[in-house]
């Protein structure tokens, strides 16, 4: 009894383990690519300049995307 609960528990382990590891690939690949900045002025947006960490595109939508 006590061996099928321990390969109970290696078993939910196993399958939590693969459910996040799917789930972390399937994030990065629905994260957005950057952008140009004539890009992101054709999408609405505009082009914000951050002190130290470079310049980002704010859509009209709320998000924002890094300039390459």
């Amino acid at each position: 009894m006590r061996i099928r609960r321990i390969l109970g528990l290696a078993l939910a382990a196993a399958t939590l383990a693969g459910v996040s590891a799917v789930g972390a690939v399937s994030a990065a690949a629905a994260s957005a690519p950057d952008i140009s900045s004539n890009d992101c002025t054709a999408a609405g947006g505009q082009v914000v300049a951050r002190p130290y960490a470079g310049e980002i595109c704010a859509l009209p939508d709320g998000t924002t995307q890094p300039i390459t």
